[in-house]
């Protein structure tokens, strides 16, 4: 475990930063468990002569506690201090650490959408601006989510998060290609079948610079091109809540119906957040060979090679479609068959089928051997 710590610690600042001499690092991260690894990053930053600093968050019980006495006041406050990081930061170290998905499941509906609006400007300071990486260290709970051993489950973490994002980053230059060709997508599927344009929209890799673990290619679909309906089959969390079999109808790229197995109401809420909510911002494809099958966690899910996901609310700069918003929720569709199948046409033409891809240019991203 040192020895893959180590590993993951020269990813994130050799490899996603690029730490140079004087940039200033800010870590943050929830529970002393991550200790291991926020040492070997501290270690690793000095050896580059970075200027590290470090940001222990309250744990989530305390965490939520205090949102949901959240005020005006507070919120002034809490936006002041994103700003000066925003301002004051080159690059930013997020690790997450999973102990209950629902602690804020109860927050009041009216200071999330005045903290949102309040702290967004700095979100896309910090997002589109500065260096960033976003990682989740492997807990108890993700292991019982994986349906793992605890111990098997912190090999399997390190092992996903250390992939050779190297060869990742040269194996998806045909898939960034071709989709800088394409016009008209479809996707299709058990109750799915919607259509979209990502003409013109840039197309971005992500191999290990941002997200760890990582795997994705992503675009935007043209705002208004989005028509049909999708349904997602995994684990939506988002906000303390987790919907299942969320299922979305588009007109002109607007979300004009949503649905879910628990609750509608909650659901449509967050959509009705703010105008760009029920619009698309993102449209990725998964293609990490290491990530097979969902856990509920967002940063991992997403990344599931034979999946897409297709995210509501705000397109990020580097492909961005216009479309502003307060969220951005990423849903996942997996499209291997033994998740129910499904297809990606791009201009009339199959290019993956049931999680495979079929055209020459591409089968190397099955990832068979």
């Amino acid at each position: 475990m040192e020895k893959k710590l180590k590993e993951l610690a020269t990813i994130i600042v050799d490899h996603s930063l690029k730490v140079k001499e004087n940039e200033r690092v800010l870590i943050t991260y929830k529970t002393l468990d991550v200790n291991p690894l926020v040492k070997e990053l501290i270690k690793k930053i000095q050896e580059r002569k970075g200027i590290v600093f470090v940001n222990v968050l309250n744990d989530p019980e305390i965490s939520s506690l205090l949102s949901k006495g959240n005020t005006k006041m507070r919120i002034e406050e809490i936006a002041k201090h994103m700003e000066f990081e925003a301002n004051n930061f080159d690059s930013f170290i997020n690790i997450k650490y999973q102990l209950n998905d629902y602690e804020n499941k109860n927050m009041d509906e009216d200071m999330k959408k005045l903290l949102a609006e309040k702290t967004q400007k700095y979100s896309d300071i910090k997002t589109n601006k500065r260096k960033w990486v976003l990682l989740n260290y492997p807990s108890n709970v993700d292991a019982h989510k994986a349906k793992m051993k605890i111990s098997d489950f912190y090999d399997y973490a390190l092992d996903v998060m250390t992939i050779d994002y190297d060869k990742m980053a040269n194996d998806v230059k045909p898939l960034k290609e071709l989709m800088e060709k394409t016009d008209r997508v479809r996707i299709t599927g058990k109750d799915t079948d919607l259509t979209f344009s990502i003409k013109d929209i840039p197309v971005v890799p992500c191999t290990g610079e941002c997200n760890i673990p990582d795997g994705e290619v992503f675009t935007a679909p043209i705002k208004d091109s989005v028509n049909g309906y999708i349904t997602y089959n995994t684990p939506s969390p988002y906000e303390g809540n987790v919907f299942h079999n969320v299922r979305l109808e588009f007109e002109n790229g607007k979300i004009i119906k949503a649905t879910c197995d628990e609750d509608n109401t909650g659901l449509n809420k967050i959509f009705d957040r703010d105008e760009g909510a029920r619009y698309i911002g993102e449209f990725s494809i998964g293609i990490n060979p290491k990530i097979t099958d969902p856990i509920g966690d967002i940063l991992y899910d997403e990344k599931i090679i034979g999946s897409i996901h297709f995210t509501p609310g705000r397109s990020y700069d580097e492909a961005s479609n216009g479309n502003i918003s307060s969220i951005h929720w990423d849903m996942v569709l997996i499209q291997r068959e033994e998740y129910g199948g499904g297809d990606i046409y791009f201009d009339d033409e199959l290019i993956r089928k049931d999680g495979k891809f079929v055209i020459d240019s591409l089968k190397h991203l099955n990832y068979d051997e």
